[in-house]
């Protein structure tokens, strides 16, 4: 099946043959990933569709394809219009969707291993309205049609000492044994795959750019738990390291063994497991909670060794972005450099540093309009040079074996028109409101959000998406709970209260269609703030990136005085600790970018 058209068709036809009328597909694996192995992505291979996060909804005569509004721009080089609809989220979902389009008594089939019990629920009642059923199908019938589906990563398990993890694997099975006997439960399911090496003080290789392995586990409230995973895939020093405490199966084994949990009351995380766990337990006669998955707060609540290695990290990258930024000056005003020569130099330039591990993401590099889609991913076909007149956009991250980083800076490429550096300014001004908020224990990332969002909010101008996500420690690069987002947005995630070691990204932007994005991200660690007098307990962010923010797209007679000290405090900051890693010409580049900025 060599185009898109094909594998709709040819999926239609499948599910003619299975008696089905119509099929969901969602992008996420067995363990609702945002991010999956190759072998899962099922909605890039059927639509061409390249961005993290989506779903599609396959009928006899029509299809559709659903995306944020990060995505908007993107769905639309990538995907179809003549064989899909595009669809807006949250405005509409796949199950309002079905409500209006799905046949009047049709079967729609869905993978139960894909889908939340929610959804399962919500897509039940719509239909019901239209005397339509929804069928679980006991297998994919993408996969039946998907020839050359690649295999699941066979890559060996890791351990992450404790020296970077802070804690070791014993304690936080103790802990989460202690609190599932507080919630007077006998064991709790693991399967988000990031809560699982957390866990165990375990990393992967089975899935680009995020560090975690293909397992799920059940953790006992005496402290032991049982870990299914691949066996080809545990050498001995991961043996070791688990200790008698841990019991290991093959991952095969998992949906077996959750019938022995007879009798038992277990815990199940309704967000982060799939739909057909919550059936298999419930079949096995276990008493299901549907609470949070045990290890998501304390996962997001760095310890101080996840703190000192995140700033260890943060330099290291600093340093790359800083020769990066260098090397962008010198060479993208001869008009040889393009995006994916770019990307490509970046990465480079931190892989000379023998920490890294990966890259965080596939990094975004935009120039001049493809920098105003927001998850833009630059390829043979969509790769622009870096054009005087034009923005460049860059947004990345690294790897590292103590930390994970995420920066996003734009720069001009020749001189910025007056519209740029408004804009950007904007941008800036939103950027500093975060950094230097300062709130009660207790408040929400939803409430910090417009603050952000003010000084664009002032020119009637917006953007699509959340202002931070939570950041993990050697894992994922978008954690929970913790976000700065509006409520009710597609990247709310819910509204957890910010507490003090919690990293979370702060990245506003502006993007101008067919012109230029622009985006500024930091990511800020949540901290106690000291306020004589204070009547409550406080909370602030420290700034955890160095790179310089760039001087040339400021307009400075738009800045407050206390915008302008935080700036020049900033860079005085990036200096002292980038500085001292670099030489030469870097340095000299470095110092004038952090030059202090005069009052207009």
């Amino acid at each position: 099946m060599s185009t898109y058209a094909d594998r709709l068709a040819a999926l239609r036809e499948q599910l003619k043959a299975e008696k089905l009328d119509g099929f969901v597909v969602p992008l996420t694996d067995e363990h609702m990933s945002e991010y999956v192995g190759s072998y899962a992505q099922r909605l890039a291979w059927l639509t061409g569709f390249q961005g993290s996060a989506g779903s599609a909804v396959v009928l006899p005569e029509e299809a559709a394809i659903f995306v944020d509004g990060r995505y908007t721009l993107q769905v639309r080089q990538q995907v179809s219009p003549t064989e899909w609809s595009y669809q807006s989220v949250p405005e509409t979902s796949t199950t309002q969707w079905l409500e209006e389009h799905a046949p009047e008594g049709a079967r729609i089939g869905y993978d139960p291993w894909l889908h939340t019990r929610d959804w399962v629920k919500k897509a039940k009642e719509a239909l019901a309205s239209r005397g339509a059923e929804l069928v679980p199908v006991d297998r994919n019938p993408i996969d039946e049609i998907w020839t050359d589906r690649p295999e699941a990563s066979k890559a060996h398990l890791v351990v992450q000492p404790d020296e970077y993890a802070g804690k070791s694997a014993a304690e936080k099975r103790t802990e989460i044994g202690d609190w599932l006997v507080k919630h007077h439960a006998d064991a709790a399911v693991l399967s988000a795959l990031d809560s699982i090496a957390w866990a165990f003080n375990i990393r992967g290789q089975d899935v680009t750019h995020t560090p975690v392995a293909l397992a799920y586990a059940v953790v006992h409230a005496d402290g032991t738990a049982d870990l299914f995973v691949a066996s080809e895939k545990i050498g001995q020093d991961v043996r070791q390291h688990l200790g008698n405490g841990v019991r290991l199966h093959e991952r095969s084994e998992f949906e077996s063994a959750l019938s022995e949990l007879k009798g038992k009351t277990v815990v199940v995380d309704p967000e982060r497991a799939v739909a057909a766990i919550f059936e298999a337990l419930e079949k096995a006669g276990a008493k299901v909670l549907p609470l949070r998955d045990p290890t998501i707060l304390p996962k997001a609540l760095k310890n101080p060794a996840e703190i000192a290695g995140q700033k260890a990290a943060q330099t290291r990258d600093g340093a790359a972005i800083v020769r990066f930024l260098h090397w962008i000056d010198d060479e993208a005003p001869k008009g040889e450099v393009d995006e994916l020569i770019a990307s490509d130099k970046l990465e480079s330039l931190r892989r000379e540093n023998p920490e890294l591990r990966d890259l965080s993401f596939d990094s975004i590099s935009g120039a001049g309009p493809n920098g105003a889609i927001v998850h833009y991913k630059s390829s043979e076909k969509t790769n622009r040079k870096l054009e005087k007149g034009q923005l460049y956009l860059i947004d990345s991250g690294g790897q590292y074996v103590d930390g994970t980083t995420d920066i996003t800076r734009t720069v001009p490429i020749g001189e910025p028109t007056d519209e740029m550096r408004d804009r950007f300014t904007r941008v800036l001004k939103g950027h500093i409101a975060i950094a230097t908020a300062v709130f009660p224990k207790g408040t929400r990332g939803s409430q910090l959000d417009s603050f952000a969002r003010r000084p664009l909010w002032e020119a009637g101008l917006d953007y699509a998406h959340g202002t931070g996500h939570g950041v993990g420690s050697f894992l994922a690069v978008h954690e929970g709970p913790q976000r700065i987002s509006p409520v009710g947005s597609a990247q709310s995630g819910g509204d957890e209260p910010l507490q003090a070691g919690m990293i979370i990204s702060n990245e506003p932007g502006y993007y101008k269609t067919g012109e230029y994005g622009i985006r500024i991200e930091n990511l800020v660690l949540v901290v106690p703030r000291e306020i004589e007098g204070a009547e409550k307990e406080m909370l602030g962010f420290e700034t955890l990136t160095f790179a310089p923010i760039d001087r040339r797209l400021i307009d400075v007679q738009m800045l407050e005085a206390e915008e302008l000290v935080w700036l020049n405090c900033y860079h005085a900051h990036v200096l002292a600790k980038i500085g001292p890693t670099l030489s030469g010409t870097d340095l000299e580049w470095l110092r004038a970018a952090c030059a202090p900025i005069e009052a207009a």
